[in-house]
């Protein structure tokens, strides 16, 4: 048919009663269009904005647009006029013209012939259906009194432009929820529509709510720019302009620079104004007003027809990857249309439709975290947004018993930090002791979700990028309790019970932590939508954070960073008091706390006057802080001042419930009476004794070795403490005497291996989204036998991983080995394995010196003891005299805390350190001047053994006295000087 002019195509918009855009058939995202004036036909003209319509206008436009929108249709170019850009022509619908179906309707005049006379083969017909039209008084040639004023509309100000006549708040507030009939003039965007409202035509523009398309750019002057933002044009060309702030001179300057400014369309910016086009263009839809911006913007959901259902605009731009899904505007809708295009945009990103062409998933440091879901009771609430929870599943003084449990998607305001004179943020008191009257003691029930590696200076929503970071899990916690005003319970897991109230929910609900907004893919709460709309009744009752008026200001004195004198001053205050109440804070040892007290606004140092728990080193000192933090951390409770100690810490009776606090831990064999001072000066002293003598009885704890009728000193150097003896088995051997031991006695060995043999390791990480650096715990492939380790970074290549061959220094934190690996050795680790402490604990010959790997006989010393601790898996007995801290916190082999031992071969009963003196190949420590009598016996052995290789020249002593080293003699005066 191209041959004979005739085109076919579908008809797009209807500008007006005689005129069509027709767009091609062809396949193209965007086929070829073409405008068609009817020919020979003069429909009413629509008003220009702020005029007037010709009488009819609106009723003969919408007669062709009912007539032809969306149809497929036949056309042919007649003639031309290029002076105003038009092109006239005869549209057939089928096998009717459409040019004789308007004007016998009555909705166009047939126009006066001019040039063009004989370019309408149709001209004759036309003006007999013209006159007949006329007759009967059809359509614009209507004869009914007052018909002619009737059809001209009565236009309310527009809404777009100059706005300030218009109220776009009260227009959403008689609206909200309904369906409001309208009809698309324009497509802006392909997200921005300009309708009217129907039947009062209100020209409004709307955006689509919880989504953008790509903008269609702008052309505008460069004073435009400056002055007024460019939306758009109207269908008859007219600009329309939004004021914006008057220019600078700097602006004016810049802007006589050009002349012209083009901003070209985004990608797939056309292509989505053409999707929407097709659908709703001169179209009949229902709007939903959903919201108002700041600007009175409105935000609304778009419904089109399609056969009998109707259609989300937002949804189907979203899902044909025409549009991006937008936050601010989302959450104006209900949960569950939300939800719909959130995943849409989710599988358009992992299809890479269209705008999502290029798309790659950001590099994300949360990870989920699966069937990790437990029961337990709080034990201490560090923040608004972290709680340490006891799991009832593992058993009392197991470390990993207390799991620290950040609420998902929320933050809370910061304590901030005493220590660098940080005060807490406002509400953050508030928050912290809203949980902690809510909480603490109490039965929870936890959803773990995801962890995520965070840098300590940003917080828990920024991703880690410095060393000063670390692993935090996340989850949701639910209070087993109706003690939830402000939040609904929350279903469990299992969906058939109530698993409690939401504890975030409850938060944000009173102001006291607002809702995290996550990027793409990062892992979030279960509970995320609940959490929003608890921070929008939060917001709209201006409760917390959220209100306008200033926070609540506390003024605390921390005695315990303060001078001693100033706690000596306070004594008086606190000791008229008699018993007083007080929050426990912290404990900082069995028998030692942080306290808060209320009444004095003042934090103190308090110590249980008449006991004493094991100290740091000692046995049994970890299992007495644990009993005490699931006692009383954080509890209400009483307690009474006898006095303050040189170090500023006070000195009294403590109560939890009415129960002496001192009494729990001497009935638990955690702690020892101590009477030096004077029995008749500890308050309730009788309980105290009869305490201790029913855990002696029973052989608790510290009382496992006591001998009833033994007399015990007590008090300070005099108690007696009985050695720990534990079975090891060694992993590594290091220089001068050094090496690591694997305790047999420790469950965690069999439990982390068994987790690290069901991990999936076949593929390498993805260079970029896997970038370990120093002080990373992470999977490490051993050379020696390709098995999967944990291991510490303890060198990595500086800036980002650039190959796979990058080299990392690695150290075996459950061995004690250290090597060089290339970066394809190395794997990601969950969070639940690499939080628990490394097995590998260092190791050192007590009383003895072995010579390092640079000395005389120190190679031969590290062979003949990787021979005696390596030679087949063999349990050895030590004992430990000794800790040595000094060396810090664990930062790769040879450093950390080291036990200085005994080790006792079992088979043999012979000591390894005595067998090394014994084959000159170890010396002993220069002995200090006063020594325990049951450890001078033992040293008095080992000096045998010593003797003995030094008589028969044995390895170091084979040229004689070797002990003339510096470091064992005193420095020698000058000559000259007395």
């Amino acid at each position: 048919m191209a041959s004979t002019g005739w085109l076919k195509g579908r008809v797009k918009a209807v500008p007006s009663g005689d005129s069509l855009v027709i767009m091609g058939s062809s396949k193209a995202e965007i086929p070829p269009e073409k405008s068609i004036t009817l020919g020979s036909l003069m429909a009413p003209r629509l008003a220009r904005r702020g005029g007037v319509d010709e009488p009819f206008a609106w009723q003969s436009r919408d007669f062709l647009r009912k007539l032809c929108i969306g149809k497929e249709v036949t056309f042919k170019v007649e003639y031309a006029v290029p002076s105003i850009g038009r092109e006239y022509g005869t549209v057939f619908l089928g096998d009717k013209n459409v040019s004789m179906l308007v004007v016998a309707a009555g909705w166009a005049k047939v126009r006066e012939q001019g040039q063009q006379k004989d370019a309408n083969p149709y001209l004759k017909q036309l003006q007999d259906a013209e006159e007949q039209a006329k007759q009967q008084g059809l359509g614009r040639w209507s004869r009914a009194p007052g018909a002619s004023e009737a059809s001209i509309r009565n236009l309310p100000p527009s809404a777009i432009g100059d706005a300030s006549n218009f109220d776009a708040m009260g227009l959403l507030e008689r609206n909200k929820g309904k369906l409001i009939e309208a009809f698309v003039e324009q497509v802006r965007d392909g997200s921005t529509l300009r309708v009217y409202l129907l039947p009062d035509f209100q020209f409004i523009q709307v955006f689509v709510a919880g989504i953008q398309a790509p903008t269609m750019g702008r052309r505008a002057t460069s004073e435009t720019i400056i002055n007024t933002r460019v939306t758009s044009d109207e269908p008859n060309g007219e600009s329309i302009t939004e004021p914006r702030a008057t220019p600078t001179s700097a602006q004016r300057l810049a802007s006589s620079a050009a002349s012209v400014t083009e901003v070209s369309p985004d990608p797939y910016g056309r292509e989505a104004k053409h999707f929407t086009e097709t659908r709703v263009l001169n179209r009949d839809v229902r709007i939903v007003l959903e919201g108002v911006d700041k600007y009175s913007n409105l935000i609304g959901s778009v419904y089109y027809p399609d056969g009998e259902s109707a259609k989300d605009l937002g949804l189907e731009l979203i899902e044909n990857g025409y549009a991006k899904y937008v936050d601010w505007s989302a959450n104006m809708l209900e949960g569950e249309a939300k939800k719909k295009l959130k995943n849409a945009e989710l599988e358009a990103k992992k299809t890479r439709l269209r705008i999502w062409t290029n798309y790659v998933a950001p590099a994300t440091n949360s990870k989920a975290i699966h069937d990790q879901n437990f029961t337990g009771k709080v034990v201490e609430v560090v923040s608004g947004d972290c709680l340490v929870i006891a799991d009832d599943s593992l058993p009392f003084g197991d470390p990993s018993a207390e799991r620290r449990v950040n609420l998902s998607s929320i933050r809370s305001p910061k304590m901030g930090n005493p220590r660098r004179d940080e005060k807490p943020a406002p509400y953050a008191r508030e928050a912290k002791e809203f949980l902690r009257n809510r909480l603490i003691g109490k039965q929870v029930h936890v959803s773990m979700e995801y962890s995520r590696k965070v840098n300590m200076a940003d917080g828990p929503a920024a991703p880690a990028s410095s060393a000063d970071s670390r692993v935090m899990d996340f989850g949701t916690v639910f209070l087993a309790s109706k003690d939830g005003d402000d939040a609904s319970p929350a279903p469990s897991a299992a969906g058939n019970q109530l698993a409690g109230v939401n504890v975030a929910e409850l938060l944000v609900a009173r102001g006291f932590a607002t809702v995290v907004r996550h990027r793409d893919f990062e892992e979030r709460s279960n509970y995320y939508d609940a959490l929003l709309s608890a921070e929008s009744r939060a917001t709209s009752g201006k409760k917390g954070i959220h209100s306008p008026k200033e926070a609540p200001v506390m003024h605390v004195t921390d005695l315990l960073t303060a001078a001693s004198k100033k706690a000596r001053d306070f004594l008086p205050f606190l000791q008229r008091n008699r018993r007083m109440s007080a929050v426990v804070e912290y404990v900082l040892s069995g028998h030692r706390f942080k306290l808060f007290i209320p009444k004095e606004t003042c934090s103190i140092a308090f110590s249980i006057s008449g006991v004493r728990c094991p100290g740091r080193e000692e046995p049994y000192s970890e299992e007495a802080i644990a009993l005490m933090r699931r006692k009383i951390m954080q509890r209400d409770v009483e307690i009474e001042v006898e006095t303050v100690d040189r170090t500023g810490t006070f000195i009294g009776t403590l109560w939890e419930s009415r129960s002496n606090v001192a009494v729990t831990l001497l009935e638990a064999g955690l702690a020892r009476l101590q009477t030096s001072f004077g029995a008749d000066r500890i308050p309730e002293v009788h309980l105290l004794l009869q305490a201790e003598q029913a855990a002696k009885r029973q052989k608790l704890k510290i009382w496992e070795n006591y001998v009833e009728g033994e007399e015990v000193v007590s008090g300070g150097a005099a108690d007696r403490r009985q050695k720990e003896e534990v079975k090891v088995t060694v992993t590594e051997i290091l220089g001068e005497g050094k090496f690591y031991v694997q305790l047999v006695s420790d469950q965690k060995v069999a439990a982390i291996q068994k987790q690290l043999a069901s991990l999936n390791l076949q593929e390498a990480p993805v260079i970029g989204a896997f970038n370990p650096k120093k002080g990373d715990i992470v999977l490490a492939q051993f050379s020696a036998d390709n098995s999967w380790n944990r291991a510490m970074i303890v060198n990595a290549p500086r800036g980002a991983v650039e190959s796979s061959k990058d080299k990392f220094e690695v150290f075996y934190v459950d061995y004690g080995n250290q090597e060089v690996v290339s970066y394809s050795q190395l794997r990601p680790l969950e969070a639940s394995v690499s939080s628990s402490p490394g097995l590998a604990q260092l190791c050192s010959l007590a009383h003895v010196k072995v010579p390092g790997l640079e000395d005389d006989y120190g190679q031969e010393a590290a062979y003949r003891l990787s021979e005696l601790l390596l030679s087949g898996p063999k349990e050895f007995k030590a004992v430990i005299e000794e800790k040595d801290t000094s060396g810090g916190k664990v930062k790769g082999q040879g450093t950390g805390t080291i036990f200085l031992v005994t080790l006792v071969d079992p088979e043999s009963d012979v000591s390894v350190n005595a067998t090394l003196l014994k084959e000159g190949l170890a010396r002993m420590e220069k002995r200090k001047r006063w020594v325990p009598k049951d450890k001078k016996e033992a040293l008095d052995e080992l000096e045998k053994h010593q003797t003995e290789a030094r008589e028969k020249r044995r390895a170091m002593w084979e040229y004689g006295d070797v002990e003339s080293d510096e470091e064992d003699i005193p420095a020698r005066k000058p000559a000259g000087k007395r």
